[in-house]
């Protein structure tokens, strides 16, 4: 039997998440790469597949943020979901950079964050984007 999960520094993380997060944490650093604003990004997965893609904004960064969670919360039918947004990330000197960062999590199973630190929002081709680097575990948003 072929397993069908990643464990890497996340846990165990299926291959449908790993994917529907990816594909978010692609589409969010494109949209930086082309000088837009990310806001708060949403997919839904349900058992069937099918993705609902949703946009938070006009709002503070935490209330954009807490409505993403809130809407996962109540999708009855989601089992997995992925969240992207803009943050800044404190370095070990002290500092601030700019980072994208994605929370993700599938029914029953533990929530996680990452965080992918970039430079050049707006420059096209001379964006640059770190691998993801994991920032720790979420509070699980669909039980």
């Amino acid at each position: 039997m072929a397993n069908n999960s990643d464990n890497t520094e996340y846990g165990s993380v299926s291959q449908e998440l790993d994917e529907l997060s990816s594909t978010l944490m692609g589409d969010a650093l494109d949209r930086l790469a082309e000088g837009q604003t990310v806001n708060v990004l949403l997919v839904i997965q349900n058992e069937d597949g099918d993705v609902t893609p949703l946009e938070f904004s006009n709002d503070s960064a935490e209330v954009l943020l807490e409505g993403a969670r809130s809407r996962v919360r109540s999708a009855r039918e989601a089992i997995r979901y992925a969240l992207a947004y803009e943050a800044s990330v404190q370095m070990d000197d002290g500092s601030y950079a700019d980072a994208l960062l994605l929370e993700f999590g599938e029914k029953g199973q533990p929530s996680f964050s990452a965080y992918s630190l970039f430079e050049g929002r707006g420059k096209g081709d001379d964006f640059r984007w770190t691998d993801p680097a994991p920032a720790g575990e979420e509070e699980p948003l669909l039980g």
